[in-house]
């Protein structure tokens, strides 16, 4: 799907107005095209339906809140928004994607103060952040020489515009003929992938980090998941000897789920293919993404 040109076919959110793609605009003075002053979440439609709909604009309130910037809807608008772009643009499947930029200033400076917060919303047809081939076969990753800025200097829970570090990394890997990253804090220890959480699967017990890291709402769906099959989630530091020696080794992400990984700098995880947790947890996962319990319906006067 080419999103370069836009299109007048469909719709997004700017600003307080539902405006066709191709004309949708920003100021060059908006704080987050000058210092990436900007807080964003990511969610999924599956069959109609928004998963987890009120976890996602939970966090962004909560990302918002952190840098001080003020929503310019409250929680059910801002839902209200994403439902809308869903009807508008006629999805059952989707990527949804919200921010709330911190806005323009009175002068185009770094002063975050007296600016006019910019609420921005899309919703387009579903994507993976892989293909389907690479999510059958497993990715190839590799540890990145560089390292996940800690949250001593930018607290990982925030989930802001500002992703440099993972791209610089995802770049280093994708040059190398890599798959992905893998992140480590500046301790050496496990932290995410760009876009993902990093889970391992050893004995039948899951282990992911649990310091430096956004915590994914995927990422707490496949715990709970995990609980209701009476496997147990262990929250904890996680070495690159750990993931080496893992039977399996898996990352998660709202766009498209559950990945499995089949390398390491080299090194074969497992039988180097999707293991059998791995699947086990994808297909629960797709499962409870089509029965839409814990989803918000786009359409409820038809019951979907």
């Amino acid at each position: 799907m080419n999103i370069g040109t836009g299109s007048p076919d469909r719709q997004v959110y700017v600003g307080g107005e539902y405006v066709p793609e191709n004309e949708a605009r920003i100021s060059v003075f908006d704080h987050v095209v000058l210092y990436g002053d900007a807080v964003y979440d990511t969610a999924c439609a599956w069959g109609g339906k928004v998963f987890k709909l009120d976890e996602h604009v939970d966090r962004l309130f909560e990302s918002a809140h952190a840098l001080k910037i003020e929503v310019p809807l409250d929680k059910e608008g801002v839902r209200e928004v994403v439902l809308e772009l869903m009807r508008r643009n006629k999805l059952d499947n989707a990527y949804i994607k919200i921010l709330v930029t911190r806005g323009v200033g009175r002068m185009p400076l770094m002063s975050p103060y007296n600016c006019a917060p910019n609420l921005i919303a899309f919703a387009i047809p579903y994507l993976s952040l892989t293909d389907s081939g690479v999510q059958d076969e497993g990715l190839r990753a590799g540890i990145s020489s560089m390292r996940r800025i800690p949250s001593e200097c930018l607290d990982s829970k925030i989930k802001c515009c500002n992703y440099l570090n993972h791209i610089l990394m995802r770049m280093e890997a994708n040059e190398a003929g890599l798959d992905e990253a893998i992140e480590l804090d500046i301790g050496g220890y496990v932290a995410e992938a760009p876009g993902y959480n990093v889970f391992i699967a050893k004995q039948d017990v899951l282990y992911t980090p649990g310091e430096n890291i956004l915590v994914g709402v995927t990422r707490q769906t496949v715990i709970e998941l995990a609980a209701a099959e009476g496997m147990d989630t262990v929250v904890g530091r996680l070495t690159a000897f750990d993931l080496y020696n893992a039977d399996e080794v898996f990352l998660t992400s709202t766009a498209g789920g559950i990945f499995a990984v089949r390398e390491v700098d080299g090194r074969t995880i497992g039988h180097g293919k999707p293991g059998p947790i791995t699947q086990m947890l994808n297909q629960k996962y797709m499962e409870l993404l089509e029965s839409g319990v814990q989803s918000t319906p786009v359409y409820p006067s038809e019951g979907r």
